[in-house]
């Protein structure tokens, strides 16, 4: 039941990853693959022998709609595509391909200025009890700002260049990027612990035993 889509799927780009080599991947996945994949995986899906009246099922169905609830009820003056505007410009210019400790400290900052701002003055109109594409896109802003924080923590945690995610700080007289194999050669999550507390970092080292690490050269 896990599907692994986007660039982490299968590499099709080679040395290049950069531009249009990424976009291509995500567009090709997004338009033919997932339509074709995902919806017939689902279709042949039997349910469990959970009743819905089980407390499982009841304690999703109060947080789901406790959770719609709380998006209707705050009325505020702010639409959903004011926040979304917002949080793509300041991720492009201060948490982009190019960026550095001070520019990933702001964004955190702002980023956590615009989450208390959309949770007291965003306005979702309609209803919870019927199908309501602006709540559905409140959810998705929602899961974006906290995905945002999430990815700005990691990417200042990370003190090195790697690929095409240049920490400015870490470069080569060149210009190149200069990884750090020592310290962060590992494959890495972070675990979710609850609104308001910090995530907690779990890592897997990663062992080559017949390529050796080299750095990437795009010149």
């Amino acid at each position: 039941g896990l599907f692994v889509l986007g660039e982490a799927n299968f590499s099709v780009h080679g040395a290049n990853r950069l531009g249009a080599s990424a976009l291509m991947q995500g567009l090709a996945d997004g338009y033919f693959i997932i339509p074709c994949t995902l919806p017939n995986y689902l279709a042949g899906i039997r349910p469990g022998d959970l009743s819905p009246d089980a407390p499982e099922c009841e304690d999703s169905r109060k947080s789901v709609e406790g959770r719609l609830s709380d998006l209707l009820e705050v009325k505020g003056s702010r639409p959903v595509a004011h926040f979304m505007r917002k949080l793509g410009s300041l991720m492009w210019d201060k948490a982009g391909m190019m960026r550095s400790a001070g520019s990933l400290k702001e964004a955190l900052q702002e980023i956590r200025t615009l989450r208390e701002e959309f949770g007291r003055d965003v306005r979702v109109p309609g209803r919870g009890d019927s199908l309501n594409s602006q709540i559905e896109a409140a959810g998705k802003a929602r899961d974006f700002l906290e995905f945002a924080e999430l990815l700005c923590l990691d990417a200042l945690y990370r003190e090195e260049s790697c690929g095409g995610h240049f920490r400015v700080e870490h470069q080569t007289p060149e210009g190149e990027s200069r990884r750090d194999d020592e310290n962060f050669c590992y494959s890495a999550a972070w675990q979710f612990t609850g609104e308001g507390s910090e995530p907690v970092l779990h890592k897997e080292p990663l062992t080559f035993y017949h390529v050796p690490l080299e750095v990437r050269d795009y010149r």
